[in-house]
């Protein structure tokens, strides 16, 4: 059955692969970003135009969240996932973080992602077939690394796990799966120009993880219809060990 895929943050990145895949494999997806000059070139990039739409806006506002339901059902007569992608991260020393660093994190993470899934649950249980959504939190919040301060950013993907953990319990009766991918280090632009072999050694693996690979984790969450409240660290053993 053809799914129609809301995604965040999808202009770039993980959000932008989550989108290509959801699209190949025949659903159809509402995109967002903030840029909309860059979501245009992401959708045309897609090359299947009658599967794409796309939104422009900050999540962190929660109006955006409900346009975005309303485009998925304008253009495709509902929603039946969600990807909670859109966020930021960043390090900076806990003594120096400002009350403006704080509430970008809790506003592009934590607000975002709790807003848009109001808006997106509503109509899930107005169309009373169930749903799935996947969170994409991060393994740091299990295994800090001294090396990275990012209390403000943590704080904000920490209440991403708990959100995903307490809305599997609440959401459950009327058919809603809730869960979360934990990604470790990824080739992203967020990673930057960072040292992949010094950070590769944070993995039993011994590299830094691609893009696709945690699109993978995704797709399988989505269908995973006996998996619910699950955080899914798609980090090379990050969590488990390490290669040295």
């Amino acid at each position: 059955m053809v799914k129609t895929v809301i995604v965040t943050g999808s202009s770039s990145g993980i959000g932008r692969d989550v989108a290509r895949a959801f699209v190949e494999r025949g659903d159809n997806v509402v995109l967002n970003g903030r840029d909309e000059d860059k979501l245009a070139e992401v959708a045309a990039g897609l090359g299947a135009p009658d599967q794409v739409a796309a939104v422009a806006g900050d999540i962190g506002i929660p109006a955006t969240g409900v346009a975005l339901v309303r485009a998925a059902v304008e253009r495709f007569g509902g929603v039946d996932v969600l990807v909670n992608n859109a966020g930021i991260f960043g390090a900076k020393p806990f003594v120096d973080v400002t009350e403006q660093d704080l509430d970008s994190y809790l506003n592009g993470n934590l607000k975002g992602t709790y807003f848009t899934t109001q808006a997106v649950v509503r109509l899930l249980r107005e169309q009373a077939r169930g749903g799935s959504i996947v969170n994409l939190g991060t393994v740091l919040i299990d295994h800090a690394i001294a090396g990275v301060p990012a209390s403000a950013a943590l704080v904000s993907k920490g209440g991403i796990h708990a959100l995903t953990t307490s809305l599997a319990a609440e959401l459950a009766a009327d058919g809603i799966r809730v869960n979360a991918v934990a990604p470790g280090f990824i080739r992203t632009p967020l990673f930057g120009d960072g040292d992949e072999a010094a950070t590769g050694r944070f993995a039993l693996l011994n590299r830094i993880g691609e893009v696709a690979e945690t699109t993978a984790a995704v797709l399988y969450l989505v269908d995973a219809a006996f998996t619910t409240g699950h955080i899914f660290p798609v980090d090379g053993g990050y969590l488990s060990g390490r290669a040295a």
